[in-house]
């Protein structure tokens, strides 16, 4: 099934269940978990500090 069937049932869900404000908090989360994944890498961390 893989990530493209995960992505797709969420959708489904929010389609079906009329939940359209969660699709903010979702990118908001996904967001701050790059950040986190990107910060923790040395090579990669310089350019994430001048954002904040």
């Amino acid at each position: 099934m893989g990530k493209i069937g995960i992505v797709r049932e969420f959708w489904d869900f929010l389609k079906h269940e009329k939940k359209w404000w969660l699709i903010p908090l979702v990118v908001v989360l996904a967001g701050v978990g790059l950040v986190l994944i990107i910060g923790g890498n040395p090579a990669l961390a310089p350019f994430i500090y001048p954002l904040f």
